[in-house]
């Protein structure tokens, strides 16, 4: 089935870095340093090994992240933004401005919003 063209340009965007690690991922390689695979895994706590590879992969098909593999021994391989990633990460600078300014209110809207969710259920079960 041929891909369907993007709606505007927040959907190529959020097709670019949407998911959960995506974003940090980015964040994480945004000081410009090429960074190893276990750095990167430190700097994203909780994501696994299979997913990080997994994101790093699509990231680097999209041209966002540049793979640098060094033929040696130990084999070593380093991540780092491309030109196209450095433009994509300041772009998400300003969300992840607004995403501080309002962390507090959005946390506790959703445990709000949770305890609500597991009240009702624990009611339905009764």
């Amino acid at each position: 089935m041929p891909r369907q063209p993007y709606l505007c340009g927040l959907d190529a965007a959020v097709d670019v870095v949407g998911g959960k690690w995506k974003a940090l991922i980015l964040w994480a390689l945004g000081d410009g340093a090429p960074h190893r695979f276990g750095e990167l895994k430190r700097q994203v706590p909780g994501v696994s090994e299979k997913m990080l590879i997994q994101q790093l992969r699509e990231l680097e098909a999209d041209e966002v992240v540049h793979r640098e593999v060094y033929h040696q021994v130990p084999p070593k391989v380093e991540y780092s933004l491309t030109d196209l990633g450095l433009s994509l990460n300041q772009a998400l600078a300003p969300l992840g401005e607004w995403g501080a300014r309002h962390k507090s209110f959005i946390e506790a809207t959703r445990t709000a919003a949770e305890a609500a969710t597991e009240a009702a259920a624990g009611h339905a079960a009764r």
